[in-house]
């Protein structure tokens, strides 16, 4: 595979402590695309893992894969990663997904084809006909992304405002105000700040992690009820005017 100058599609990943799934996420996105889309770029963010993570990323350029590392050794946070990632990105759709393998690969051809038949956004979705997670949840991570999911529903008009899959147009992103790197539902604060006009939603099936350790703290849940509060403060505001 070769450096593509001019990308149709920039593909964004925050990453930390996920140097085992990088090597198998890169080639399962680059089998996905290899018929249907040779012109891409994946673009790593990663805030200074130091578990290989450099490494693998530096071995994966030299065998010809179109990936780009940023790491970051003053800031941490998947939202602000991805704002970076949005930075560096050459194309004119952006697709951000996960780098600890929930998020199958085979599922960006409709995601990035949704937005070039006219979509803005288009969200990846656990809880639409033809999506649906693995059987290995837990009950206890199965009631959390349940309740999250409800407390997010008035704010947003999608079966599964907390994925963290999705698309956009770059069009989109450059009319957007006022975005917040609070938190790590970027795509939920897109969709609220932007407000774009043709969103779509995709089934997608979300796989459970084999390698690393889930990122989902105590401290990741409260800083999410912060962020709902923030944004039903931001629409009620924007209805008042």
């Amino acid at each position: 595979m070769f450096f593509i100058d001019n990308p149709e599609l920039s593909i964004i990943v925050p990453t930390f402590r996920e140097a085992q799934n990088i090597p198998i996420l890169v080639r399962e996105i680059s089998t996905a695309l290899e018929h249907v889309l040779p012109e891409w770029e994946l673009i790593i963010v990663d805030d200074n893992s130091r578990d290989g993570t450099e490494d693998a990323c530096v071995s994966l350029r030299r065998q010809g894969f179109p990936l780009k590392l940023v790491v970051r050794k003053n800031e941490r946070g998947l939202a602000t990663a991805v704002l970076e990632g949005f930075t560096r990105a050459r194309a004119p759709v952006f697709v951000v997904m996960d780098a600890d393998l929930s998020h199958q690969p085979t599922t960006i051809p409709l995601l990035y084809n949704t937005i070039k038949g006219g979509a803005d956004f288009a969200m990846g979705s656990r809880y639409m006909p033809g999506g649906g997670t693995d059987d290995k949840w837990t009950v206890y991570r199965y009631l959390n992304s349940k309740i999250a999911t409800l407390l997010a529903r008035p704010l947003v008009a999608v079966s599964d405002p907390m994925s963290g899959f999705f698309a956009l147009s770059r069009k989109l992103l450059e009319r957007c105000e006022d975005i917040s790197a609070v938190g790590y539902k970027i795509g939920l604060e897109i969709i609220v700040k932007c407000k774009p006009q043709n969103l779509k939603e995709v089934p997608i099936h979300f796989r459970t992690r084999v390698f690393g350790e889930s990122k989902l703290s105590i401290k990741q849940q409260l800083l999410y009820l912060c962020h709902l509060r923030r944004l039903y403060i931001y629409n009620w505001k924007a209805d008042k005017r």
